[in-house]
């Protein structure tokens, strides 16, 4: 489980696919483990080795199709974040690095206190992301502003448009979606109770 707080980005080393090698700060790198999960660009991955300032993780097949993660190139900057503990401030929302599906940035419009970012939706994940509600895109944990009827947006302050990957996206660029988990979870216990 992962909060949507990016720490860190890392950059893309070596990628095939069925594995993928980043490179990132030595603090970050230092934390991890044999074995530990990883969010990198918002998709829980595993540790499979590292040395002092790269790691390494196996991508199943349909990992890579169904993430932004079959489509990254070596130099490519990806979020990074540590997965929570029961110490960790959930400052973010619950995310639990299980993308939903893949959107693309419809438009980026600058405000005066940040950028207002459209992103175009698959149609199956509309009805979960609501107004004022938390979804994550990249890994990183955001408020919905609105819903369209094939898109939603977000507001992004520049603190979060520095430190993570969004400075680096244009229209058209793709994006990891993850729908808030409490959403599914009531969707089917109210399906399942009409059963």
């Amino acid at each position: 489980m992962f909060t949507g707080i990016i720490t860190h980005t890392g950059t893309i080393s070596r990628t095939s696919p069925s594995k993928i090698a980043i490179r990132a700060d030595r603090d970050f790198v230092q934390k991890l483990g044999y074995g530990t999960s990883v969010s990198v660009g918002g998709v829980c991955l595993t540790v499979i080795s590292k040395n002092s300032d790269s790691f390494s993780a196996d991508i199943m097949p349909e990992t890579a199709r169904r993430t932004t993660l079959g489509s990254l190139h070596r130099g490519d900057l990806v979020n990074l974040e540590h997965p929570a503990t029961p110490l960790s401030f959930l400052s973010g929302h619950i995310v639990q690095g299980h993308i939903d599906g893949i959107g693309t940035l419809r438009q980026i419009r600058a405000h005066k206190m940040g950028w207002i970012v459209s992103i175009a939706s698959p149609a199956a994940l509309l009805r979960y992301i609501v107004a004022k509600g938390s979804i994550a895109v990249n890994g990183i944990s955001l408020t919905v502003i609105g819903r369209g009827r094939s898109y939603f947006t977000v507001g992004i302050i520049p603190h979060t448009w520095k430190t993570t990957t969004f400075h680096e996206l244009a229209q058209g660029s793709s994006v990891n979606i993850e729908v808030d988990v409490l959403a599914k979870y009531v969707e089917t216990f109210v399906r399942d109770r009409r059963i």
